[in-house]
């Protein structure tokens, strides 16, 4: 069984997409700031680790994907930017806790880190490019059962 990566990172975006609260979502780490002056989001990658949670000849793995909320920290007015990120990641992770599996994609969204990393979301900023913005990173752990075979 092979990692259905391209499916996963698809599902985690299309529920940034479809909360309504962002100009543009990418499924990458942005190297450049954001063009817009609202609310964008990326999805990303953080990193993939086997568990002991696995079946008899398989392993399990522990996928954590980064997904970033960015807004210029210049925006106005300067006390609505902390609201506008929180009721976004709020509807983010509405959307991961009430979606599971992710459509069936992975065994569960670990919420509550019962294998390491808990749904978690950091605030901070983050310049780029000389800029800088106020960034929300939810960390969204799931669970993806049997990935790899193991053979004796």
């Amino acid at each position: 069984m092979a990692l259905d990566i391209d499916s996963i990172l698809d599902a985690a975006t299309s529920h940034a997409s479809a909360s309504g609260y962002f100009e543009q979502v990418n499924g990458h780490e942005p190297l450049n700031p954001p063009a817009t002056g609202g609310l964008t989001a990326a999805v990303w990658v953080d990193r993939v680790t086997p568990l002991r949670s696995s079946g008899l000849s398989s392993v399990s793995v522990l996928l954590v994907l980064n997904v970033r909320l960015y807004k210029t920290g210049q925006s106005l007015p300067l006390d609505a930017i902390d609201p506008d990120m929180v009721k976004a990641v709020d509807a983010l992770c509405t959307a991961y806790v009430g979606d599971f599996t992710l459509g069936g994609l992975v065994r569960q969204v670990d919420i509550f880190g019962a294998h390491g990393s808990p749904l978690d979301v950091r605030a901070g900023y983050l310049s780029q490019d000389g800029a800088p913005y106020r960034v929300m990173t939810v960390s969204l752990p799931v669970i993806v059962n049997d990935l790899w075979e193991e053979t004796l």
